[in-house]
Formats: structure tokens, sequence, C-alpha cells
């Protein structure tokens, strides 16, 4: 009985007429060779099922073909019920299976995870690195970048790292959220702002303070932090704080339908008495009680265009350091 050989790089050669040289461009991701002759090598591959050696690949090129996604936040919230993260790491792994590459997803919520994402990235074990919900003026992002690895952030990164960013217009959506309330004739307009470490949460507390500032009405502030139970907190800090609130914008809508909730809880009827919208249009927003008007974020968009921008930056090829993604305004029946 003979055991089958495994194809060698030279009976690809000779099947698509090149030369070994050439099949090893092709093979290696060489843009050098005419498109034409990289489909023949292509095809010659296939044909004879011929598969690469990725160890002698990566030596070649010095390239792993994977790409972390950094989060740096506690696993309870990367998959909780919360869908901005898993729409992220839905959209990074898209682009990532387009271009034949692998997603490595590491939590960064604590001090170890931190330090083992440093580690791990300096060691070039990856070719570049998307962070995604970072909080504070986080260093990590700008040191990469500067010793060369190619770095994208979901969000603007706080302080002064001068690092590629893909986001959503936030002011924008939270300036159209909140008009639509002042149109509706609601005067008495709180907001349940998201935490302060964070672009998202900084730049809706914005989007809200300069469209009540424009129409002259107070301000009515409390801060949560993304989550139901700190949207829950802060409605009830609300209510008896200012009893004759009329409308409720919330930074997010896990936070929205927590303020849905204690509103109903109080007695309160929506949107007769508090008209109440959210921001992110996941899933459950059109299937809460009363059916959720919100911010669409395009949230897949977000990691799809974060990796094409850390692919293309990986391959030397220039890109627009930041990307804006549009917002839009959905209107239900809570406002």
């Amino acid at each position: 009985m003979t055991t089958a050989q495994r194809p060698t790089l030279e009976a690809v050669a000779r099947r698509a007429g090149v030369s070994r040289a050439t099949v090893s461009r092709v093979v290696n991701g060489s843009t050098t060779v005419a498109e034409p002759i990289r489909e023949a090598v292509r095809r010659a591959v296939a044909e004879l099922g011929y598969v690469p050696n990725l160890a002698a690949r990566s030596l070649v090129t010095q390239r792993t073909d994977s790409i972390a996604l950094v989060m740096p936040e506690a696993a309870t919230r990367v998959f909780s019920d919360d869908q901005v993260f898993p729409g992220i790491i839905r959209g990074a792994a898209q682009e990532l299976e387009a271009a034949d590459k692998q997603l490595v997803l590491m939590l960064a919520g604590s001090p170890g995870g931190h330090e083992r994402v440093e580690r791990y990235t300096t060691g070039r074990h990856v070719d570049g690195v998307l962070f995604a919900s970072l909080h504070g003026a986080d260093p990590l992002p700008g040191r990469l970048a500067r010793l060369g690895i190619p770095v994208v952030c979901s969000g603007r990164p706080l302080g002064d790292e001068d690092v590629p960013y893909v986001d959503v217009d936030h002011v924008g959506g939270v300036n159209r959220a909140v008009r639509h309330l002042i149109d509706g004739g609601r005067r008495r307009i709180a907001t349940i702002a998201g935490p302060q470490d964070m672009v998202a949460g900084i730049e809706r507390l914005t989007g809200y303070r300069e469209t009540v500032a424009a129409a002259g009405l107070p301000e009515i502030v409390a801060v949560g932090d993304f989550t139901r139970e700190s949207g829950a907190a802060a409605m009830r800090q609300l209510l008896a704080e200012h009893p004759d609130l009329d409308a409720v914008f919330a930074a997010s809508d896990l936070m929205a339908h927590a303020a849905l909730r204690t509103l109903r809880e109080a007695g309160r009827r929506v949107p007769d008495d508090v008209a109440v919208i959210g921001f992110d249009d996941i899933e459950t927003a059109a299937y809460t009680e009363p059916p959720l008007t919100t911010v669409r974020q395009p949230i897949q968009q977000i990691g799809r265009q974060m990796t094409r921008q850390l692919l293309r930056l990986a391959a030397g090829e220039p890109i627009e350091r930041v990307v804006i993604l549009p917002t839009e305004l959905v209107v239900r029946e809570s406002a």
C-alpha cells in the first residue's frame, strides 16, 4: 500500500506554468505578481490541494495572519446582553474571514489582563491590534503604534495619542434625538448619561447639553455606565429629584430599557407622562413596551470598518486616520 504524497510547490509551479519563485510569492501574498498569473497559481493550488507550510510562510513574510481584538472590559460585560460588543466582534470576524485571517479575542478588563495583552502584542504574535471600548487615556494603543504595530481604535482615544480610529456621530445623533423631544413639546428633558471616562459617554452628554442649551431648557443629568442596573438607579434618582420631568434621553438602549421599567413601576405612562429615547438600536429595542425610539448606530459596520483600516495599515497602504459613520433617529412609540 502506498501513501499519497502531499503536493509540492514544484508541482503547483508545473501545473500553473510558472516558476517556483512565482508560486512562492503568490502563496505568501505578494501583490507584485500580475493578476492573471496569480489566478493561475490559485487555480493550480485548488486543483492539487496544495497546503502551504504556515510556519515557513510566517518566517518568510514576517506575518502571522492573525489580528487581535482587544476589549478592555470584564468578561461579564463583553458576554452580557449588551449587543455592542458581539456586534463589533461579528463585523471584525466577517472582514477577517474574507481576508483569510484569524481573529484573536483578548480581554483586558484588569491590570493583569492589560499586561498580558501588551506582552502578547509586542511579542509580534499578531499583525495588528483593534481596540474597542477604551476607558480613560489608556496609553497602550499609542505605545504599540510607536513600536510600529498597526493599531486602530473604536472611538477616539482620550488623551494626546495620535492613533487611527473609527467612530460614529454621537453628538449629531443625540442632537436629533433631543430635538425630536423638544419638537414634541417636552420641556423638562433629563438624560441618563454614559460613563465619563469613555468617548461615547462624553460625546453623548455633550450632544444633550448643546441641544437643551440652544433651546433655553435646563440640564437634568444623572450618570450611568451603559448597563441596565445603572439605568434603573439613575431613573429612580431622576424621579426623586425631578418629579416633574417629561422626557428622558438615555445614552444606551440598555439604560433606556431599565428606565422604561422603572417609570412603569412608578406609575408613569410612556410616552403620555414621560417620553423615552435610547441610543444604539439593539435588536430588542423594537420589542420593549412600548417600542423604544432610539438612535441607530451601525454597530457591525464599526467592526468591519476598523478591520479594513487595520488591514490596509498592516499592508503599508495609506488610510483615513479618522472615519466617522452616520447615525439615524429611529422613531417608535416611546417618544
